[in-house]
């Protein structure tokens, strides 16, 4: 990583699942993926959003992401793997409420 990278991204052990996270932050890089990527959030949303966060630390997790976007698109299919079993496995309890 770069030192830029190293003074913004991090992975540690028992964080965030050692998932590449905001230093200082438990915001992982695949969050801001999903709010910029997916959700269509500018950088400056982001901040505006989560104002703990800086532009520059945002902007080091999207260049984390466009340098490792294997290993974050892998952390999304996981976690959508996740959640499927959860779905197929785990009854829900609002369901039940319901009566669906």
């Amino acid at each position: 990583m770069s030192q830029v990278m190293v003074e913004h991204i991090v992975k540690t052990p028992g964080v965030c699942g050692g998932r590449a996270c905001i230093a200082g932050h438990r915001i992982r890089v695949m969050d801001i993926v999903a709010w910029h990527e997916r959700r269509g959030l500018s950088a400056e949303e982001i901040v505006y959003q989560f104002p703990g966060l800086t532009l520059a630390e945002v902007h080091a997790a999207l260049a984390y992401y466009f340098d490792n976007r294997q290993e974050i698109e892998a952390e999304f299919l996981q976690d959508e793997q996740w959640a499927d079993w959860l779905k197929a496995n785990v009854p829900s309890k609002l369901r039940e409420k319901l009566g669906a």
